[in-house]
């Protein structure tokens, strides 16, 4: 859900610890490590403001458990444990591996422009670097303050300082090649903390793959504090997963525009390069990215020219950095706005120079409207509750707008340079025509570094080229694939005599005998040891282990992963499954509705005062026929439950008139025909034990079928949901992409509860009471109140322990009835998000999905595959036939008698009062909700 989040970092082999104080936090979030390596983000919920390290273990051992054995798998390849086939226990004993390579010297480039704080945050993170001689740059572009210069000045003097006049940030960022001493040249942002190896991962990476020109990494949030943030992540992000991957055009079989996508390599958040590429390439696009009207493109257009000359760029998870989100709404907006315009500026600016290339971009562009701005487009209007829709429309419009930016872009460029006087030659070059831009493909003239002489400090020293353009590669044939053999036991290595093949086919052996083979798009580069293992792990897996030749893969699989378990898992600490639920300082109101059916509201009540808890319990009858006289003597009889009375006829009603009475922290609601056991309310609230749940349903079962209605309304599905414990979240909620969101699959209000604060929540509110029994709609207002409880974020938890029995119709009629009204009320339910929330999918569901679906019962019965009684399906088509009229009649009724509010006031004041009999309720707050109590159906 959305809320905040706490963000930590574990190590799998560091001893667990109980995390604790994390009262206003909804989630954590947990960035997982093994040996050093990022594996995986896990969520797990917050119970009581604690997370139990059991708990926080087991969340993560089930979802990562599998990049875990990946992992170890990678550093038993590494190692000299290779040379034997270990054992399921043995494999988590294997000692990660060393780095033992040269590493080149680096220089990291900063630049900022009038953020003193983050700046300030960003190099107290870079002290932290595990890097030799690391070489920190801030380069100040065109700050209106000194405040940049005076931090760097006073609070880090090992860390040199430039000036860049020219206002744009890939101004800055040439100017860092000019200023750079190291052989690679890493960038990152100042709203960035990097991870103390971030620089080491940068440098391995380089130092053990020669072919790569550049690398990209890792970069996951630094908070989640507020929704803006959450919802950013929500967005994409800035992630990239977890899994090492090289990119490279001319892969054989491989359409270059699909090397073209740069988004997906990575973010100029965290990203580096051979210093030496730009003297092939060019420099950065000063007319691309932030402070210029395309606000963004300068890192995809760099990666682009990389591929296109036929350069590799490699993505490695290890480079690790924190990013701090943008934390108001607003300024989240123009930034996914500025990444559409960014995107199609890059667009527009590769199409303009490399018009051979235009194709390939024309694919990528369309590929991008069908694949990506048009199906999320069509999904936020058809759907809510998922990304906003402002700010999905405000992507693809700004992709739109950015059509034009480009050119505008370069205008001002040209100006700036001829104010300020050119940075590096052939930067940018104002050109008569939009097509003689920047350097032709593969044949860029090498950069001239202009010197300034307002700058400190001697010239950039030479820099060896290290990345040399690779040339045409010369297969023996077009379609050849080179065969290799690598032996594990002795050691891996780099595989580099197949430059002249797109393909390689590598038989893996230990000792001699064979364990399998895979094929790898080298695309006419050396094959590195890095990726050898990489591919040996993804393609063989548990066959590494013992005894793989005799037995299945995935029993040597459930081994590693009980071994796995063994030894991370910790022994004898309590989970968050064995805490239990909110504090006994946390109330609970019980509310139940009831309408002329005195002898069902007895058995009720009898068993309510049997209830057993710690917590204070109050129980609240709203009578929603006060003048018949039927429901207080049997109020009356049981001291200290209160009397509500609602003169407006309806369900909802009633059970906003009890849910504004109430004084619980959380409201449970049953109905007047069930019987619950005496540890019903604690099994029900157990669940708000975490911040995000603020629905529970639990299981409702038959009190008797001793009638062939009774035992017919069980065959039609009856109220109960099942015995496992479930959830549904907002992720839940968007998965239903052209399908209606089946709410009704949650459970019943029969046995439900609410945190109070939800009917406060002005997304949420009060109960429809449009819909519901005593209504012409009939039913569906607990489906509604779910929908938008899971469409603002929430969670819903469904806990079968909380289980309640319910006294089903007797007689057909009855039954009837009652399937009419939940048939007419389920089509209600759909308009009401069609017309309410702009839900296309409820449109979908009752032209297409209900037709459907009588279809198949039909079938079914006609295959005597079911019992259900045609008559009773017959009824239901009738019901959902008059679902529209009843819809329409529901509405006029409640403009008739009036709204209730959260407030406790009505449109129509008076209509709702507290019985003189009743405690008064000295502080009547918004509360939670009731359940589907049935004066009617139910």
């Amino acid at each position: 859900m959305r809320g905040r989040t706490y963000i930590t970092v574990i190590e799998l082999t560091a001893p667990p610890h109980d995390l604790d104080g994390l009262d206003g936090y909804v989630q954590v979030q947990v960035l997982t490590r093994l040996h050093g390596t990022p594996i995986g983000m896990v969520t797990v919920p917050i119970r009581n403001g604690h997370v139990a390290a059991a708990s926080l273990m087991t969340e993560v051992l089930d979802h990562l458990r599998r990049p875990i054995i990946r992992h170890l798998l990678q550093d038993l390849l590494a190692s000299p444990a290779a040379a034997q086939a270990p054992r399921a226990d043995d494999l988590v004993q294997v000692a990660h591996p060393t780095g033992t390579e040269t590493l080149p010297s680096m220089t990291v480039a900063v630049c900022t422009r009038d953020r003193p704080d983050d700046l300030a945050r960003c190099l107290e993170a870079l002290e932290r670097s595990d890097y030799p001689g690391l070489d920190v740059l801030v380069v100040d572009n065109a700050s209106r303050t000194d405040q940049t210069a005076q931090i760097v000045r006073d609070r880090f003097p090992q860390v040199r300082y430039v000036r860049e006049p020219r206002p744009g940030l890939d101004w800055a960022r040439n100017r860092a090649i000019l200023e750079a001493r190291g052989e690679i040249l890493a960038y990152t942002d100042d709203d960035v903390m990097v991870d103390a190896g971030w620089a080491r991962a940068i440098g391995a990476a380089f130092a053990r793959n020669p072919e790569v020109a550049g690398v990209t990494g890792l970069v996951v949030p630094y908070e989640l504090e507020t929704d803006a943030q959450v919802l950013f992540e929500e967005n994409g992000g800035f992630g990239r997963g977890f899994s090492r991957r090289w990119w490279r055009t001319g892969e054989p079989g491989v359409p270059r525009w699909t090397r073209y996508g740069t988004g997906a390599y990575g973010t100029g958040a965290n990203m580096a390069f051979r210093r030496s590429v730009f003297a092939h390439i060019g420099p950065f696009d000063p007319a691309l990215d932030v402070g210029t009207v395309t606000n963004g493109g300068g890192d995809l257009d760099i990666l682009f020219r990389l591929v296109q000359a036929g350069l590799t760029v490699m993505y490695e998870p290890e480079a690790l950095v924190f990013h701090r989100h943008r934390r108001d709404y607003e300024t989240l907006r123009r930034q996914i706005d500025n990444n559409g315009i960014g995107l199609v500026s890059f667009l527009v600016r590769e199409a303009l120079a490399f018009p051979h290339e235009r194709r390939e971009i024309l694919q990528l562009a369309k590929w991008w409207v069908k694949h990506y701005a048009f199906p999320r487009t069509a999904i936020a209007l058809m759907r809510p509750g998922g990304i906003p829709r402002d700010l999905v429309l405000g992507e693809v419009l700004g992709g739109i707008v950015g059509l034009g930016r480009y050119h505008a872009a370069r205008r001002n460029a040209a100006r700036i340079e001829q104010e300020h006087g050119p940075q590096i030659a052939g930067a940018f070059q104002p050109a008569t025509s939009d097509a003689a831009l920047i350097t032709t493909e593969r044949a860029a003239p090498l950069l001239h570094l202009v010197p300034d002489p307002t700058r400190p400090g001697p010239d950039v020293p030479h820099v060896p080229d290290a990345v040399a353009l690779p040339d045409a590669p010369t297969p023996a044939t077009e379609s050849s694939i080179a065969v290799r053999l690598v032996e594990i036991a002795s050691g891996i290595q780099p595989i580099t005599d197949v430059a002249g093949y797109g393909w390689t086919r590598v038989e893996v052996l230990r000792h001699g005998r064979p364990l399998g083979f895979f094929q790898i798009a080298n695309g006419y580069q050396p094959i590195s040891t890095e990726r050898l293992i990489d591919e040996i792990t993804d393609h063989l897996g548990a066959t590494l282990l013992e005894s793989a030749y005799s037995r299945r893969r995935d029993e040597l699989e459930q081994e590693a992963v009980a071994a796995v378990r063994r030894r991370f898992l910790p022994a004898g600490r309590p989970r968050d499954a064995d805490i239990p639920g909110p504090p006994p300082s946390v109330d609970v109101s019980v509310v139940v509705a009831t309408r002329n059916r005195p002898d069902d509201l007895l058995r009720c009540l009898e068993s309510l005062t049997r209830l057993e808890s710690p917590r204070t319990i109050e129980i609240i009858i709203v009578d929603n026929d006060p003048a018949s006289g039927l429901t207080p003597p049997v109020v009356a009889r049981f001291p200290g439950v209160r009397l509500v009375s609602e003169l407006r006829g309806g369900l909802s009603y009633a059970r906003n008139a009890g849910v504004l009475a109430s004084r619980g922290a959380i409201i449970a609601a049953t109905d007047d025909d069930v019987i619950v056991p005496p540890n019903w309310v604690e099994n029900l609230v157990r669940p708000f034990a975490r911040p995000d749940v603020m629905a529970v349903t639990g299981h409702v079962l038959p009190l008797e079928l001793e009638t062939a209605s009774q035992q017919a309304f069980e065959a039609y599905g009856g109220l109960g949901r099942g015995y496992d414990v479930r959830e549904f979240t907002s992720g839940w909620f968007a998965w239903f992409k052209r399908q209606a969101v089946p709410t009704w699959e949650l459970g019943a209000t029969a046995n439900s509860a609410f945190r109070a604060s939800v009917f406060a929540d002005p997304r949420i509110g009060l109960f429809d009471e449009g819909l519901g029994a005593g209504t012409p709609a009939g039913v569906a207002e607990d489906t509604y109140l779910y929908y938008k409880i899971l469409k603002a974020g929430y969670t819903l938890a469904y806990e079968p322990s909380a289980w309640v029995s319910h006294r089903h119709r007797r007689d057909d009629g009855a039954l009837r009835h009652q399937l009419d009204a939940y048939s007419a009320g389920h089509v209600g339910y759909h308009l009401t998000t069609l017309f309410g929330d702009g839900d296309l999918r409820g449109l979908l569901h009752i032209v297409i999905g209900l037709p459907r679906g009588y279809i198949w019962r039909v079938r079914e019965r006609a295959a005597r595959r079911s019992t259900y009684p045609m008559s009773l399906l017959l009824t239901e088509v009738r019901g959902h036939l008059r679902g529209p009229w009843a819809m329409w009649q529901s509405r006029k009724r409640v403009r008739r008698l009036g709204h209730s509010s959260p407030t406790g006031t009505t449109t129509l004041p008076g209509l709702a009062a507290v019985s003189p009999s009743a405690t008064p309720a000295p502080d009547v707050r918004p509360a939670g909700a009731v359940p589907r109590t049935d004066a009617s159906p139910g």
